[in-house]
């Protein structure tokens, strides 16, 4: 999740557009996943500095730590940094179905629990060195290793052997077998539709990161955390902390190499983005949406633009752990009684919407048909908390059992829209609303010891429709807002254990359905984001899954 005042700015290369996507179960929200283009009407206006640049495309990037090396990072715009260089075996296209780059194909076994992967040929690591087979189990092998203390959870996949590999109790891992110097087959033991994507994730050199290699010992790998060597379609030149990232073109890439030679990610303070791309500075840049960012970007001319959704949402957690918040009806009441078009209203200008189910409208499980939009409604608020024992005392602040409702609420800026809107409609039910600003440290402290009340955050970015929803099943570690409900750890489950996607659907639909009757949270925000290319850049097609790394190989300059 990002923590924020549900302030969320859209300048990350992998916040961009969707596709309009089609179907009936997406019927109700088919306008609000269109992308809006607007072409460069004067090519002439490009800045000089834009036009000088015959051979190098440049992006911003945010404050990104230096942890070069996937599956170790913990800043997300290494992530980022990294995604140019290190190639995966499958990744997302632009509708969020998987398909494959360093691999040419794979099958899965009848009982869908063994995965095999069939390498292209010829391919090498941007050194030269091949890229085998090998390679891949070495990388999964890290993955289990009992030192690794990065953000992928290997054991989702649940690979024989992986448990006892990770315990010392064996020599390597049972369910990894490289066939031949193209082709593994990995073997789990549950089925798990993210199984596909945590296997095919970005393969790391054993030659290079595997050399030093002890069980146990992982700490040889920080000093190749600023060195990088991946098979991605850039290879790494220099990192200038505070100031730029350089790539040169890979010629060993499998595709070819790119048809621009020098790729610039550019550190950049975003709230002075807008004019970094005015001035040619950038040829790319996000912002989030509205209609004077919109229209300043329409009017340089020189720039092709697309606005459209953004494939995370908003919300607020609830510390369902708390007395006031374990009944259901109470959390209904708090739903019913925040105005949150209102919210929307202020905070995006047009350019946004209210969710009402925890995925992004973009994603292929998006359904909101039978789903209660809790509309602002403060008389049904009303009788929601008396029917729950809470009755308004003579201050006008209802209380139970002797206890105020007194909701503190966590955010990282006094100008948050929640806060004054949150006040008053909470005021006018009975419930007195008080804010707390503190900073990122402190909230992520308070959610993990689960002290607080309410607290303003959004999702990252959201590959799969579980990537959401998981942390609401009971016991997860990362359950911050202490919620439990069997049906939903249930659904959870099922939605994981299926690999048939119109099953999926069918499955995350009945989700929303319990989670809408019986919230966690308060879901707030659909967002828009404006995604600026410079016109002379062609190729480039971001989109809500893979960001601009996809069309890296593409990019060319006019000239």
């Amino acid at each position: 999740m990002i923590l924020s005042a549900c302030a969320l700015d859209s300048s990350s290369q992998k916040e961009s557009s969707a596709p309009e996507k089609k179907g009936n179960t997406e019927s109700s929200s088919a306008t609000s996943t269109e992308v809006k283009e607007y072409k460069a009407t004067n090519l002439d206006a490009l800045p000089n500095k834009t036009k000088a640049r015959k051979d190098t495309f440049i992006a911003g990037i945010s404050a990104p730590g230096g942890v070069f090396l996937p599956y170790f990072y913990e800043n997300g715009w290494d992530g980022n940094a990294t995604d140019p260089m290190f190639a995966p075996l499958v990744n997302l296209d632009p509708t969020g179905k998987p398909v494959g780059i360093l691999a040419e194909k794979w099958d899965v076994s009848d009982d869908k629990l063994t995965y095999t992967f069939h390498l292209r040929k010829g391919l090498k690591f941007s050194d030269g060195s091949p890229l085998t087979a090998d390679d891949v189990a070495f990388t999964l092998t890290l993955l289990h290793d009992p030192a690794y203390a990065g953000e992928q959870d290997i054991s989702l996949t649940a690979i024989k052997g992986g448990k006892e590999y990770k315990e010392g109790k064996a020599k390597s891992i049972e369910g990894i077998k490289v066939v031949d110097k193209e082709t593994i087959t990995i073997t789990t033991e549950e089925v798990n539709a993210k199984s596909l994507l945590i296997l095919g994730g970005q393969v790391l050199s054993k030659a290079y990161y595997g050399k030093d290699y002890q069980f146990g010992k992982l700490d040889y790998l920080k000093e190749l955390y600023p060195k990088p060597l991946g098979a991605g379609p850039y290879k790494f030149v220099k990192y200038v902390p505070g100031q730029e990232i350089r790539y040169v073109a890979n010629e060993h890439y499998y595709a070819g190499t790119p048809k621009t030679k020098n790729l610039i990610f550019k550190v950049i303070d975003t709230s002075t983005s807008l004019q970094l791309f005015e001035t040619g500075e950038l040829d790319y840049a996000g912002f989030s949406a509205d209609d004077d960012t919109v229209e300043q970007l329409k009017s340089l001319g020189f720039a092709n633009l697309e606005v459209g959704p953004v494939n995370d949402y908003g919300f607020i957690y609830v510390n369902n752990s708390r007395p006031q918040f374990k009944d259901k009806t109470v959390r209904q009441a708090l739903v019913y009684g925040l105005d949150r078009q209102k919210i929307v209203d202020v905070k995006f200008k047009g350019y946004g919407s209210v969710a009402n189910v925890p995925v992004s409208k973009v994603s292929w499980a998006y359904n909101d048909e039978g789903i209660n939009k809790y509309e602002f409604n403060a008389k049904k608020a009303k009788e929601l908390l008396d029917q729950a024992g809470w009755k308004v005392g003579s201050d006008g602040i209802r209380e139970k059992d002797g206890k105020k409702f007194v909701i503190r609420y966590l955010t990282r800026t006094a100008d948050d829209p929640i806060i004054p809107i949150a006040k008053e409609n909470y005021q006018d039910i009975g419930i007195k609303f008080e804010p707390e600003i503190m900073d990122f440290n402190a909230i992520v402290a308070k959610l993990g010891t689960k002290d607080y009340d309410f607290a303003a955050v959004s999702t990252s970015q959201i590959l799969d429709p579980s990537d959401p929803v998981e942390e609401f099943a009971t016991g997860n570690a990362n359950n911050a807002a202490g919620y439990s409900n069997p049906k939903v750890d249930e659904l959870i489950k099922k939605g994981l254990n299926t690999l048939d996607l119109e099953k999926r659907k069918v499955i995350y639909h009945d989700l929303y359905k319990e989670l809408n009757d019986d919230p966690p949270v308060i879901l707030i925000h659909y967002r828009q984001s404006a995604k600026a290319i410079s016109g002379q850049i062609e190729g480039l097609h971001p989109d809500n899954f893979t960001g601009i790394s996809a069309s890296l190989p593409n990019i060319s300059i006019k000239k």
